[in-house]
């Protein structure tokens, strides 16, 4: 394991073993069970590329009303409790006792991607945000704390995690295309990003 500093993103090259992944995987799976994974639509009326869910307090939603976290799931069902599996992560790369409130699960398929965004609808920007990489390669694209200017990119394989908090907390970054069945990891091919959140 390395860790790589991109920008002020702690970048922790293969935190994660094979048997840590399968593990985070199989709890995964036990979220989507409970919470299904959906579609969202952006304000504008287009559906995003990605299929997503969430576990914990609260979950994050995107719809013709906004950018939002929401206590249920859109079927109406409370979120699923992080899993212990994925909190230990948390724990172990920021030594916060506080934990997230959230665990967004986003699944890349053939072709998804992730504009450049910042993650701003938290109410306190200094707790961190923990992204942990699963499944098939992911083009990692780092901006600045404005639109525009000069990026960097990372490719991201199943079992590393990035942490960004400081300075990094708010720059702009998106994955612009993955790697489709680079990794054997997820049966039927494809990307799961776990991003975690304190929101309140």
């Amino acid at each position: 394991m390395s860790c790589l500093e991109m920008r002020g993103f702690e970048i922790w090259k293969g935190m994660l073993r094979q048997a840590e992944q399968e593990a985070v995987v199989a709890a995964v799976r036990e979220v989507v069970k409970a919470a299904p994974l959906f579609q969202p639509q952006t304000p504008y009326g287009r559906p995003m590329s990605v299929r997503m869910t969430s576990a914990g307090r609260f979950g994050w939603h995107s719809d013709r009303s906004g950018y939002r976290y929401a206590p249920r799931h859109p079927s109406g069902v409370t979120w699923p409790p992080v899993p212990e599996e994925i909190l230990a992560i948390w724990r172990q790369v920021t030594g916060l006792e506080r934990q997230p409130d959230c665990c967004l699960i986003n699944w890349y398929g053939e072709g998804a991607r992730m504009g450049l965004h910042q993650d701003r609808d938290e109410a306190d920007f200094s707790w961190p945000v923990v992204s942990v990489s699963l499944g098939d390669d992911g083009l990692f694209r780092i901006g600045n704390r404005t639109r525009g200017g000069s990026t960097e990119s990372v490719w991201l394989t199943s079992g590393d995690v990035v942490v960004m908090g400081g300075d990094a907390r708010l720059t702009y970054h998106g994955i612009d295309r993955i790697r489709y069945r680079s990794s054997r990891l997820l049966p039927k091919g494809g990307r799961l990003n776990l991003t975690l959140r304190v929101v309140t």
